[in-house]
């Protein structure tokens, strides 16, 4: 009877191969997968996975590659948990996630190898290190005979994958996805994006991300067909879209603008495509929508929400992140958790199937964050009267930059710049940013007797944190301004320097 209302990730590769047998369901390196084969492979690395006892955490470090759709299908016949690490963190970074999740075993791209195999020398519980790909491949040994393992039961609230947000208190967070907020979220892209057998997505956005991870599991959820590209390439995505009939794909600041620089230099036949959907500028998007004829759409969301919550075309109503969404309940609250009512500014709480479990390790944290039965985002909102949420920034406490769609923490930036020698004191935020949307700025105070370049600055933090973390832009000043008790006047830093 357990079995009765479940619902997982390998149940829908087992009736995708028996419904749509050979249709293509991955295209690599001008490789087609059918998803028969890919069902097969599945079963394959999970009978080869299969000693592992449930719950034991794989780490997955590469680029976008075929592995990952086999581990998502193994992870759920056995019960594993995908942690899914961001390639381009800094070795501290992907350590402190390796010893916060404690998994048995990581994979890795051939280029990430040796960085993977430090990793293995400091940390005794990693018993494996797989390599993916390259000459010194070794997952290949792992897919063996399928009859070898009876799939695991899970719950439908098991971690099923953990993906490292934003930092809290200096250190990235993990927060737990279940198989459950993963297929719930598939069912609302499959509904907006009108995701069908014949949809195809193009997986440039990396496989680690959640909206990577929302997009290219909703298209094969619909039956759809995932084109896979290792890195963003502008060129190289249009000649996929092009060539593969691509309909959907996913952006970021600068995505959009690199394609469309590509395409006043080339001849692209995009008649395939069928709507674009990220965040970008205004003036970038009216462009793309102007150049190539096809929509693109906005929305708002979070690792923590398992991935987007609203949607709407993106001028449907200006200046919003779109409609909210069915599977939620968005509302907006004063600093005492009181619910505001319509065109009034608080924070966005959350509840429904689609919040995540909690973060990883981290009760504490975890019963502030879920208080009153709402998952707090730290991120302010307005709804209007037509449920058209307004992003108006984050709250203090949870001040965050997004450069290029990626979150990054203004505490774990200063915690950095403040490890050089010659920094007294520093202030980071966001500023706007015409490649990326929003960029990071430092504003610093020296020692009397140190010097430092901005760029020698610059070069410093980035050799610390992951190199999208490090400011683009910064300015010294003798003294940063403070507030009546003595700490660091933010506001008044950001007005002036912004």
């Amino acid at each position: 009877m357990d079995q009765l209302h479940q619902l997982s990730f390998f149940d829908i590769y087992e009736k995708n191969a028996r419904l749509l047998n050979e249709k293509t369901a991955i295209l690599w390196r001008q490789q087609e997968i059918s998803f028969t084969e890919l069902y097969e492979q599945t079963l394959g690395l999970a009978a080869g996975l299969c000693s592992l006892p449930a719950g034991t955490r794989v780490a997955v470090l590469c680029r976008n590659h075929p592995v990952f759709f086999h581990l998502f299908g193994a992870a759920s016949a056995l019960n594993l948990t995908l942690v899914l690490i961001n390639r381009r963190l800094s070795d501290s970074e992907i350590q402190h996630i390796i010893e916060d999740t404690t998994p048995q075993m990581i994979l890795c791209d051939h280029d990430m190898a040796s960085r993977a195999s430090l990793l293995v020398s400091r940390c005794p519980f990693l018993d494996q290190l797989l390599v993916v790909d390259g000459p010194d491949e070794t997952l290949s040994s792992w897919y063996r005979d399928p009859q070898a393992f009876t799939p695991v039961l899970c719950r439908k609230t098991d971690p099923f994958m953990i993906i490292h947000t934003a930092a809290v208190q200096g250190k990235p967070r993990g927060a737990v996805l279940s198989q459950e907020n993963i297929i719930l979220a598939n069912l609302q892209l499959i509904h907006y994006y009108h995701l069908k057998p014949s949809s195809c997505v193009a997986d440039i956005l990396p496989l680690f991300h959640i909206m990577g991870v929302n997009l290219a599991l909703a298209v094969l959820q619909a039956g759809g067909k995932n084109a896979i590209l290792e890195k963003f390439d502008p060129n190289d995505t249009l000649t996929l879209v092009q060539d593969l009939k691509v309909t959907h794909l996913g952006s970021f600041p600068p995505i959009l603008t690199l394609l469309l620089d590509a395409i006043d230099t080339g001849t692209y036949d995009l008649n395939s495509l069928e709507l674009a959907a990220g965040l970008d500028a205004p003036d970038t998007v009216k462009r793309w929508e102007s150049t190539t004829g096809k929509p693109f759409w906005t929305m708002y969301g979070q690792t923590e929400t398992s991935g987007l919550i609203t949607f709407s075309p993106y001028f449907e109503r200006a200046g919003s992140a779109g409609a909210v969404s069915p599977l939620v309940d968005i509302r907006i609250t004063d600093d005492f958790d009181r619910f505001l009512p319509a065109g009034e500014t608080g924070e966005i709480i959350v509840r429904g199937p689609l919040v995540f479990q909690g973060y990883w390790n981290a009760s504490e944290l975890n019963a502030h964050t879920f208080r009153n039965g709402w998952h707090h985002t730290g991120d302010l909102g307005m709804i209007d009267v037509d449920g058209f949420l307004f992003f108006k920034g984050r709250k203090a406490e949870k001040e965050l930059i997004k450069p290029g769609g990626e979150n990054v923490f203004p505490a774990e930036v200063e915690q950095a710049v403040m490890q050089h020698d010659a920094v007294k004191e520093v202030c980071v935020f966001g500023v706007p940013d015409p490649k990326f949307g929003e960029g990071i700025k430092a504003v610093c105070s020296l020692h009397p007797d140190k010097t430092v370049t901005a760029e020698e600055l610059i070069r410093f933090t980035g050799s610390v944190i992951a190199g999208y973390k490090k400011p683009r832009y910064v300015a010294f000043i003798p003294d940063l301004p403070k507030t009546g008790d003595g700490t660091i006047d933010r506001e008044k830093i950001k007005q002036q320097f912004s």
